[in-house]
């Protein structure tokens, strides 16, 4: 590992804004975000799978993966992030070394063609190379090629350095802002710049959730200058330092970035939620104030009170068909991070329970809200699929809300499931995307198949409880 890397990792570990790193001791801070494995057990996202979710959705560049073909086939496509333009962040791209390169030390000479090729053919406004483990522990050095390229062929090269051996997904998360803060935000000055222009950071447009929010904005004369990164542009991001205001999606992947842009170009920001319409109302609210804070005009704040009363009135209007059979049935929620409150507000709106709620990768900001919002906080870690199995199958809840691979745990019990994670197909954000929200929580609840799975086969039914013989009747 390069001098440089480890500086710029011990920068990372000791970000003032993260509360969770803050609150450990010397000698845990020293550690990281790193956990020990468990022999045998999965152990989740790298520091360059990290990496590459917190900027593949910058939709027009080209996303160069320097590393072994198995690097980019892992970790390619893996969101839902959705485009309104360009689509070159969906063609895979990397330098595939083999064990020849290794040997003879041509990863260097390999990554710098790679770099001509693909600007020949695609012609992007910047190129995005990844560093990962392998040319990282024999030495190649990515910065120096990006440098040459960049004066060579007069395309910026950005290097992403995180390899997956220095740290999981989280880290790789804020290495990621680190390489959006010393080679993109800032280099290029945008000419019109307002007093309405904000940034969103953390917000990966999963199933186009930016675009339920965007007209929201645009109504009230607000302009979204950058996206970091769901349906970004480079020239948007490297323009962003010019907004007034700043909203965090996610604070624990690019709190950093927020941060860093408060300190060097005055840009206030905060963290906001999109789920709900307390929470969306309260987003926009506190948009609006802190631009009149920032110049913009005054009845800035007034157009923004009558906005959220009409879009507020129209969500109850088409929520209200679903309350009476959604009030009172009870949630299982096992996700993280903002969602862990986020949802659980949006869903004790419309009446519902929640049993239980995973705290995963979720900060003490993020506990101390819970514990706020609701009634009874029953927070959660990890839960073992065998436990979450049994809580399922002996009736604590009505359904689960999870990610993809809890699924099989909740279809096992016979329970409904909502998948609320990156993999979904739905958009949940916004006014539009609460009422998407409670539409499918309703289908998923009423959906027949649960009705029928559950009872006995005809071979464990008591006698006399199956209708043989209308089965034969019907046979025949």
């Amino acid at each position: 590992m390069s001098d440089a890397l480890k500086a710029k990792i011990a920068d990372v570990f000791n970000e003032p804004a993260c509360d969770k790193n803050q609150a450990k001791d010397e000698k845990a801070r020293k550690k990281g975000c790193s956990k020990p494995l468990t022999p045998g057990a999965a152990a989740g996202g790298c520091a360059f799978d990290g990496a590459k979710i917190a900027l593949q959705p910058i939709t027009d560049v080209v996303h160069l993966i320097h590393g072994p073909l198995a690097c980019e086939g892992n970790s390619w496509d893996n969101r839902n992030s959705a485009s309104s333009g360009e689509k070159t962040y969906r063609v895979s791209f990397t330098t595939d070394m083999s064990e020849l390169d290794i040997i003879m030390g041509n990863g260097e000479k390999r990554l710098y063609r790679a770099i001509k090729d693909v600007i020949a053919k695609y012609d992007p406004p910047a190129i995005f190379i990844y560093q990962t483990c392998v040319p990282a522990m024999i030495g190649d050095d990515v910065e120096g090629v990006c440098r040459h390229a960049t004066e060579k062929l007069g395309t910026p090269c950005v290097p992403v350095n995180a390899p997956g051996f220095v740290g999981p997904k989280n880290l790789g998360n804020k290495l990621a802002g680190e390489a959006l803060l010393d080679h993109v935000i800032g280099t290029i000055e945008p000419d019109d710049a307002g007093p309405c222009d904000i940034n969103i950071i953390g917000e990966y447009n999963l199933s186009g959730e930016l675009w339920q929010i965007k007209p929201l904005f645009e109504a009230l004369g607000i302009r979204i200058r950058a996206c970091m990164s769901g349906d970004g542009r480079y020239t948007e991001i490297a323009g962003a330092h010019r907004a007034k205001v700043n909203l965090m999606v996610c604070s624990t992947a690019l709190i950093n970035v927020a941060r860093k842009m408060e300190e060097r170009w005055g840009i206030p920001y905060f963290e906001c939620s999109f789920y709900g319409l307390s929470d969306m109302n309260l987003t926009l609210r506190t948009t609006a104030r802190l631009l009149v804070d920032q110049g913009a005009p005054a009845d800035l704040i007034e157009r923004t009170e009558a906005l959220i009363a009409r879009e507020e009135a129209n969500a109850w209007a088409r929520i209200e068909r679903y309350r009476a059979e959604l009030k009172g049935k009870r949630v299982m929620l096992y996700t993280g991070g903002v969602k862990s409150w986020s949802i659980v507000a949006a869903l004790q709106e419309i009446g519902m329970k929640i049993v239980s709620t995973s705290v995963r990768k979720s900060t003490e900001e993020d506990k101390e809200r819970i514990k706020a919002i609701m009634e009874d906080p029953h927070m959660v870690e990890s839960v073992p699929p065998r436990e979450m199995y049994a809580q399922l199958k002996r009736g604590d809840a009505d359904i689960l809300l999870s990610g993809g691979k809890s699924q099989f745990v909740a279809l096992k019990a016979k329970v409904p499931w909502l998948d609320i994670n990156q993999e979904r197909h739905h958009a949940f954000a916004g006014y539009d995307g609460m009422v998407t929200l409670v539409r499918e929580l309703a289908k998923s609840l009423r959906n027949p198949i649960w009705e029928d799975i559950r009872r006995p086969a005809p071979w464990d039914a008591p006698s006399g409880a199956f209708p043989f013989a209308e089965i034969e009747g019907h046979r025949s």
